[in-house]
């Protein structure tokens, strides 16, 4: 593009203005910025290869070169990190936070401590914040975890809970029940 105007600078900074608005500044570190003709569209790319891009709507783009990353700030407060083996986060102004992992596995982080990862084969797992879990299985079975117990429900309607103590409890549509002690010896049946 053609120069219209070049300026150096006792401080060994160089601008050059072309003659379709933009301007061009050299920092005598190797950094150097360009000003679109809009004059909101600004790009500053560093000495070290990082680079960082304002956009007129204030979207901020921030390139790290050597941790191959992006990191971009939308006006209205979200964030997205980008890395070099595909994952993604995004940060919610909310403070939530939602990351898909490369192997497409996503978790949400929410603001009361609760966490929920869905994986590709349609499980998901819903942490509380007291450490309980719930797995939902893509088969229909569901698990329940806490500090108390195991419990897996079975589409038939069957439940099976193991509790800390090792003994094992089954619950079958039909009402019957079978527990089975930390050994595994049955030590009632009610076998209808």
């Amino acid at each position: 593009e053609e120069i219209q105007r070049e300026t150096a600078y006792p401080d060994g900074k160089v601008e050059k203005v072309l003659k379709n608005g933009s301007h061009l500044i050299f920092f005598p570190n190797g950094t150097w910025k360009k000003v679109g003709s809009d004059g909101k569209t600004v790009t500053i790319t560093f000495f070290n290869g990082d680079v960082k891009q304002v956009m007129p709507d204030q979207t901020v783009i921030y390139y790290y070169a050597d941790a191959k990353t992006t990191h971009t700030t939308y006006s209205d407060g979200l964030e997205i990190l980008q890395f070099s083996n595909g994952q993604i986060e995004k940060h919610y102004p909310d403070g939530k936070k939602e990351i898909t992992f490369p192997d497409q596995t996503i978790k949400n982080l929410f603001t009361d401590g609760q966490e929920e990862s869905i994986f590709p084969d349609g499980t998901i797992i819903r942490t509380q914040r007291d450490g309980s879990k719930t797995i939902e299985f893509n088969n229909g079975q569901r698990e329940l975890h806490t500090s108390q117990f195991k419990r897996r429900e079975y589409p038939d309607g069957t439940v099976k809970t193991v509790y800390v103590n090792g003994q094992q409890e089954t619950k079958y549509v039909s009402g019957r029940v079978r527990i089975k002690d930390k050994d595994g010896n049955v030590i009632m049946d009610t076998k209808l």
